[in-house]
């Protein structure tokens, strides 16, 4: 047998947990099995878990510190031309009929302008519109602002469905756009 006494002593089903584990000392646990020439193996289980539990906090802490430069700050406003829905290039306006019953964002770029248009889906009346809030340049992207407006108050509407979007043109600055 062992020379350790285990004070008290707790064992398991052999089908569940093929160890007896026991208290020694001051709160140090230790867990013994028996290795496949009927030996004793003896660990100790409180050092190896208090040393697994600080390497994981430890490693949560060093992953908390990494800090990446936010490449969100406004360099410049963008100049753009809101686009009646005629004018748009043709493959975009096929992109956007196959598109305009729920809510999309799409880019387009053709010789050297950047098309970028939002819709906001089917609506079931009328007088909705999209009004673009802002349009900037950052250090990596363009970012673009819309929002829907209602019918004012007041203002007739007909029970019609309706899919309102907005397309602008602008000089292709070569960057992706994000749509905020």
């Amino acid at each position: 047998m062992s020379r350790l006494q285990l004070y008290p002593e707790v064992l398991c089903s052999a089908a569940a947990f093929p160890f007896r584990a026991g208290i020694i000392g001051a709160g140090t646990t230790y867990v013994y099995r028996e290795n496949a020439a009927g030996k004793l193996q003896v660990k100790q289980f409180g050092r190896i878990c208090a040393s697994l539990c600080a390497v994981c906090v430890f490693a949560c802490l060093l992953a908390g510190c990494v800090t990446r430069p936010q490449k969100t700050q406004k360099i410049r406003d963008l100049e753009f031309t809101v686009l009646d829905k005629d004018t748009a290039p043709e493959e975009l306006k096929l992109l956007i009929e196959k598109n305009k019953t729920t809510p999309f964002k799409l880019t387009y770029a053709d010789q050297g302008f950047l098309y970028i248009a939002e819709g906001y889906g089917a609506q079931l009346t009328t007088g909705y519109s999209v009004e673009v809030n802002g349009l900037y340049e950052t250090e990596d992207a363009v970012y673009i602002h819309t929002n829907l407006l209602g019918p004012e108050k007041g203002e007739e509407t007909k029970e019609i469905t309706t899919f309102p979007y907005v397309v602008i043109q602008l000089e292709d600055v070569g960057k992706n756009v994000i749509f905020d």
